[in-house]
């Protein structure tokens, strides 16, 4: 009988034994924020030691690098088909303003985006800034250490050049030496209002309340949870037909 058994037990073929489910972002961080887990594609990759929070969703074929950092503080981030989210990328969603890079985009390394709209076919370069509110349409560039101003309009074809400002509806650029026009059209793009909420002051920006506000939406993470390597499963698997 003991022989049988065996002899059956290892007749058994390797088609018998069910397939594993396929994992992405294998070693990377991905959290489990206000009840939502990342959705990245099978055919994208995620570093190891880049992290995913919240309500995140990456494309096919797109590519996030090492120490790039995608969180979903209130609004979510979705990462389009064949973009390339570069080392030490910040890449922030916000309630109120959609957070969404477009197909075909490269964010370069060090590169900052909130609450913002990088449409597809651009290419945001190494340590520029796009601030809430802000749409970067098809084909247009921000280049090194430019900065998108809130609720700014860069028009398809127009690039930012290196360590430039760009404000407005369509974005005027502005040298970064030139402070008074930078000033000037800082003001009715309304800073606080966007970012925090509060109301403009001509005298100071009510700094503690903003902080209280911020404390209060970051306690939520409090409730994270960790999500496991082999609970990483892409969301293709999840589609329906």
């Amino acid at each position: 009988m003991l022989c049988r058994k065996l002899r059956e037990v290892m007749n058994v073929s390797a088609d018998e034994y069910p397939a594993p489910l396929p994992v992405v972002g294998r070693g990377a961080v991905f959290v489990e924020h206000r009840l939502k887990s990342p959705q990245v594609s099978e055919s994208a990759y995620i570093a190891p030691t880049a992290v995913l929070a919240g309500d995140v969703t990456v494309g096919p074929h797109s590519r996030v690098l090492f120490g790039a950092v995608i969180t979903a503080e209130g609004g979510a981030v979705q990462i389009g088909t064949n973009c390339v989210v570069m080392e030490n990328t910040v890449i922030r969603g916000v309630p109120g303003q959609e957070t969404r890079v477009g197909d075909d985009a490269v964010i370069g390394p060090h590169a900052h985006l909130t609450g913002c709209v990088i449409e597809g076919g651009s290419r945001i370069a190494t340590g520029a800034v796009v601030f809430n509110g802000a749409r970067i349409e098809t084909g247009a560039e921000v280049e090194f250490n430019a900065v998108v101003y809130v609720n700014t309009v860069v028009p398809s074809g127009v690039a930012v050049p290196m360590g430039w400002f760009a404000g407005g509806q369509p974005a005027e650029l502005v040298a970064p030496g030139d402070w008074d026009r930078i000033r000037a059209i800082m003001g009715p793009l309304d800073y606080p209002g966007t970012v925090f909420g509060v109301a403009a002051s001509h005298t100071s920006t009510p700094m503690s309340d903003v902080a209280r506000r911020y404390a209060r939406g970051l306690a939520l993470h409090h409730q994270d949870h960790i999500v496991p390597d082999e609970r990483h499963t892409p969301s293709d698997q999840n589609r329906q037909p």
